[in-house]
């Protein structure tokens, strides 16, 4: 497969397009396995379904073995991170589905689904309905969907992040095998995923996307055989090298006389007080006394990397942490933090917020400027709508409540949707 400047933007609540993948120069080759990495909102699951010939791009080209890609394309199948069973379906008839669709006789159909199921590890379970299985069954069955139709290319978007931590190693281990047996007729992978430990463990290239818009920014060659070894020094190596890669922070420039915060390329971190302050106080205790590699905080803090990435972020973003090649540590003001008490701490938190979060700093200001001391949020969710789609502007301004509300800068009503300085009155 192969992308040329691929770039695609979705409709803001204003009708203005949002640039959501810019550019993005990208090939599949035959017999690898790629990962495609990135934060939130890069535009992972998009250039995904431009592959699959789900949704078109607004510019560029993406062909499939030379082909332009104008819908689905017979030789791409999909495998989805909900399952995307038909609940009234047997497990047999889901299996079958891609077939039908390809004009298969019945009788063919039965015998290549009965065969993936084998194959699978669900021999024995054709007659069951989804709602019998357990979630990593169902996953193997959305799988076994995909495989049956014996694609070219098989496109994965985060199909073990439903799943325990077991049970998604597990399944991906058995589909490692039956892709290095060569069980399978699939020649290409490509794995979205938030996991950046899976995405070492599996594929022979990770390619990392920026944020705002989605950009191609680092490409990762691994040469390990499989089956790789999780704590192996080489694996260990990639796994830092990429937590580093993950945690840049770029730099944009804002427009003239815009503020960071409220730029296209800025989205405040989606992470609450409480796991910013718990990542805090595991880094400044022992056994990392104030200095972590990310990989082995992560571990400890026995939380997935979606969930930590933007905490790592935040921390970053408010001063009180420094991320760099992999490695995180307390600056000077985290280390005052940790040590404060309750209302120390909320004070220092205000006091950054105001230094570092030009969003929280535009609310305060708003706020003093106004005679009541009070405004309502619909201004601020406007003004983020101009370059977010409603429910990510909606869910950013709930972050600067958040954070603003602790850090005692601001106080808002939930009943009214007004903001309002700490000191006044209720009305």
């Amino acid at each position: 497969m192969e992308l040329n400047g691929v770039t695609k933007s979705f409709r803001s609540a204003d009708g203005a397009p949002r640039l959501i993948l810019d550019g993005v120069n990208f090939s599949l080759a035959e017999g690898e396995i790629v990962a495609l990495l990135g934060k939130s909102g890069s535009g992972k699951s998009t250039l995904l379904r431009i592959m699959a010939g789900l949704i078109p791009a607004d510019a560029g080209q993406a062909a499939y073995r030379g082909n332009d890609i104008h819908g689905p394309a017979t030789g791409v199948a999909m495998v989805f991170q909900s399952f995307a069973l038909f609940p009234w379906l047997t497990v047999q008839q889901n299996v079958e589905l891609g077939l039908e669709a390809q004009g298969v006789p019945a009788a063919k159909r039965e015998k290549r689904a009965d065969a993936m199921l084998e194959l699978i590890g669900l021999a024995g379970f054709g007659g069951a309905l989804p709602r019998e299985l357990s979630g990593g069954m169902r996953q193997r069955v959305g799988i076994a969907r995909a495989l049956v139709t014996n694609p070219d290319v098989l496109l994965m978007d985060e199909a073990f992040s439903a799943l325990d931590v077991l049970t998604g190693e597990t399944l991906r281990n058995d589909i490692l095998d039956l892709w290095d047996s060569h069980r399978i007729s699939t020649k290409g992978i490509l794995i979205v995923s938030h996991n950046i430990e899976e995405a070492v463990m599996m594929a022979d290239r990770i390619i990392i996307l920026s944020i705002g818009p989605g950009r191609i920014s680092s490409e990762v060659n691994i040469s390990l055989q499989r089956p790789r070894t999780v704590d192996s020094a080489e694996v260990r190596s990639l796994i830092d090298e990429v937590y580093g890669l993950m945690t840049m922070r770029p730099v944009h420039e804002a427009r003239a006389g815009a503020l960071p915060a409220t730029h296209s390329d800025y989205r405040l971190p989606e992470t609450d007080v409480s796991r910013i302050e718990s990542i805090l106080d595991l880094l400044a205790n022992a056994p990392f006394n104030g200095r972590a590699d990310l990989p082995h905080l992560a571990e400890e803090a026995e939380l997935p990397d979606e969930e930590l990435f933007p905490t790592f972020e935040a921390l970053g973003l408010l001063g009180l942490a420094q991320v760099e090649k992999g490695d995180i540590s307390l600056t000077s003001m985290g280390r005052r933090y940790v040590v404060a008490d309750q209302t120390q701490r909320q004070e220092i938190f205000g006091q950054q917020l105001l230094t570092h979060v030009p969003l929280a700093a535009q609310i305060r200001q708003r706020l003093e400027q106004e005679p009541s001391g009070t405004s309502p949020e619909q201004p601020f969710i406007e003004l983020l709508e101009e370059f977010l789609k409603a429910d990510e502007a909606k869910r950013m301004l709930e972050v600067a409540i958040e954070w603003g509300r602790y850090g005692e800068i601001y106080e808002y009503d939930f009943h009214t949707g007004r903001l309002k300085l700490p000191d006044q009155e209720k009305e």
